[in-house]
């Protein structure tokens, strides 16, 4: 292995899951089948929460030796990035964590000072990753959109590390773009349409697509999603996209019927999936 400066230890933390690896700072790419993944009950105590994703973090550490002395951490908003303090709440994760600084007890279970240890927004960080990935660093700017628990929103422009666009309280039809893009829109609209409890968007595709609800689904989201697009992209005047998270998935699906409106912009999909955001979590200590 190379000098142990070299390699940071990435995060990506979600509403549902954590993926940690560690990156080789030479070429910025991921230690082949290094990434450890786990299940996040984030409505869960802060105690279980906080198990869980040191667990996680630990085993990555213990997989690399003693090599990792920094570790970046991508994390969903709203939270105080500077200080490592979750401001969520009612979002239907973390819950528990509400006010905390997560930083102190984090630092103590996995044995890293907290100055060597950064947070960023995942979106942003997500972005940072593909844009890398997919050489998108020729453009002059990039907007980001992740879809899944909740609505992240980021921008690159050429030359500086991305950052958060905090888009997703932005007010949208009485109430905020995000209650209508994220996956507990699908699970609450389908109930209403059905009477039928779903999980979120998966379970809905692999075993309601004939239902008439469905339609209707497809039509209401793809509207929803190209009323964003048209507010994200006039505010920065771009049209360049990257889109990822769980339900960037299934867009094929969902804008089906929406083909002229969406030729309107340069949609491409993230293919790093979860590898985006913890390289770019990790590229905080470039």
């Amino acid at each position: 292995m190379s000098d142990k400066s070299e390699f940071i230890l990435g995060v990506d933390i979600g509403g549902t899951h954590i993926s940690a690896a560690i990156v080789n700072k030479l070429d910025w790419k991921i230690i082949p089948n290094n990434v450890v993944r786990n299940h996040v009950f984030s409505q869960e105590n802060a105690k279980s929460i906080f198990l869980t994703w040191a667990n996680t973090i630990n085993s990555c550490v213990e997989a690399a030796g003693s090599m990792v002395k920094h570790i970046g951490i991508a994390m969903p908003g709203p939270f105080d990035y500077e200080n490592g303090v979750s401001m969520m709440t009612g979002q239907s994760k973390y819950d528990d964590l509400y006010k905390m600084n997560v930083k102190t007890p984090l630092a103590t279970l996995i044995g890293i000072p907290e100055q060597n240890i950064h947070f960023i927004n995942d979106a942003a960080a997500f972005l940072q990753g593909e844009v890398f990935a997919q050489h998108l660093n020729t453009k002059e700017r990039i907007l980001g959109i992740t879809l899944g628990t909740g609505l992240g929103s980021a921008v690159w422009n050429k030359g500086e590390k991305s950052f958060d666009a905090d888009l997703w309280n932005t007010p949208y039809k009485d109430l905020i773009f995000e209650e209508f893009l994220v996956t507990r829109w699908f699970i609450k609209r389908f109930k209403e349409l059905t009477d039928i409890e779903v999980t979120g968007l998966k379970q809905i595709i692999n075993e309601h697509q004939q239902n008439p609800a469905f339609s209707i689904l497809c039509e209401e989201y793809s509207i929803h999603l190209l009323d964003f697009l048209d507010f994200f992209s006039k505010k920065y005047n771009c049209i360049d996209f990257v889109i990822g998270g769980n339900i960037a998935k299934a867009l094929p699906i969902l804008l089906g019927q929406k083909k002229n409106q969406v030729e309107a912009y340069n949609i491409k999909t993230a293919i790093l999936g979860e590898e985006a955001a913890i390289i770019g979590a990790a590229a905080q200590f470039s």
